[in-house]
């Protein structure tokens, strides 16, 4: 391990300046065109002959070992969100209302750095390595993992284990968490639009309130989580976007909401439908308005192979010690749409500790969130260690 932390110092300089343009540039679900283009460049200077256009502007590249044997998928997501970045940071977002808010520019970074470390060993092992970089995993609806895997990407070579990665605010730097079975939730999307009838803000009366009735439909909601799920179970119905109105004294007659519904038991997961339409039609309807909803299964729950966790449990103990690993007691209710490789290989994903303990803790998706830069290294070398421990088996 010391001979791997060695190359991976020989690369740190370049990871870092990649790092730093993906994190200026960067670029929605379904969009990254730049990005895609950056990294296939990096990829072609590096030696290697990627594929672009891989579901979307996914990219694939392959690294040939000494002699015929497994092949270990490693992925890393390229899109960003659309917030204002508030970081502070030298190589803050050049796009005006886009931001690396969830650490994607992180880990393509680190998967580059990888491939930097895996290249130079490649006559050190069997087998091969594809490298994965996906667009569009922030996009439940529109899945850069679903696309890529409907384009072939894990096949020609078939690939026998993935392994990914996610910078993790709630941890301190120097640790790293993986567990065996579940290790995320599912993600699944609500679009409801709430129908009332519009009349002027001093006679109510002759209106039907879109506003007031969803506001009722928000609240009536939590009750599936608070009544229907075991509180040995988990659940989460969250609205996080909700328009309605044109004046400040006139009765809309619409209002439109966006949701997520998250949880880990699949027999829950199929219940939410019925139950959240239920009370939908129920509080609408008793209130004089009609709706238009859709429930929109997104992302599975991301679950863990156990042989393949123990994997990077062991790449975790080599890169910070045995103090360093973390395992879980509990799943996080976040989606990943890694999940849909775990449905088709043999796979692990972990979570990398980010968190600078001589900073305040700033969560994912808020603009000012940037992952402490020495956490990188790390999980490169978990990254690289796994894959290296799985070829060699």
């Amino acid at each position: 391990m010391s001979e791997l932390r060695g190359i991976i110092d020989k690369y740190w300089e370049k990871v870092k300046e990649h790092r730093y343009w993906l994190h200026q540039h960067p670029e929605p679900s379904g969009q990254e065109k730049e990005t895609s283009a950056y990294v296939a460049q990096v990829l072609r200077d590096m030696g290697l002959e990627p594929t672009e256009h891989v579901g979307g502007y996914g990219v694939t590249a392959l690294i040939q070992g000494k002699g015929p044997g497994k092949c270990v998928g490693l992925r890393a997501d390229m899109d960003a969100l659309p917030l204002t970045e508030s970081t502070g940071l030298a190589c803050s977002s050049l796009n005006p209302g886009m931001a690396h808010s969830c650490g994607h520019d992180a880990h393509t970074a680190m998967l580059l750095g990888a491939a930097y470390v895996l290249n130079e060993l490649k006559d050190t092992f069997p087998g091969t390595v594809k490298l994965v970089f996906q667009p569009s995993e922030e996009n439940a609806a529109s899945s850069g993992a679903k696309k890529m895997i409907e384009d072939g990407v894990l096949d020609n070579p078939k690939v026998d284990a993935m392994f990914g990665q996610h910078v993790w605010p709630a941890l301190p730097l120097g640790q790293v968490a993986v567990r065996d079975g579940q290790m995320m939730a599912s993600s699944d999307r609500l679009f409801l639009t709430v129908k009332g009838k519009s009349s002027h803000g001093s006679a109510p009366e002759n209106g039907i309130d879109a506003i007031m009735i969803a506001a009722y439909v928000v609240t009536a909601l939590q009750s599936i989580v608070a009544r229907n799920v075991s509180p040995l179970d988990s659940a989460v119905i969250s609205f996080g976007n909700i328009h309605g109105g044109s004046a400040y004294n006139i009765i809309t007659d619409e209002v439109k909401l966006e949701g997520t519904c998250r949880n880990l038991n699949p027999a829950i997961r199929d219940t939410m439908p019925q139950r959240i339409e239920n009370i939908i039609k129920g509080v609408v309807e008793g209130m004089g308005g009609s709706y238009e909803f859709t429930y929109l299964r997104g992302y599975s729950p991301t679950v863990n192979t156990p042989d393949k966790a123990a994997l990077v449990k062991e790449a975790i103990v080599d890169a910070v010690g045995q103090e360093g690993l973390l395992i879980p007691e509990r799943p996080a209710l976040g989606g990943e749409d890694f999940s849909f490789y775990c449905e088709k290989v043999p796979s692990a994903f972990f979570w990398l500790g980010c968190h600078d303990p001589a900073k305040p803790p700033i969560p994912i998706h808020h603009g000012a969130f940037a992952p402490a830069e020495e956490s990188l290294p790390i999980g490169m070398e978990v990254m690289v260690g796994a894959a290296l421990k799985f070829l060699r088996q």
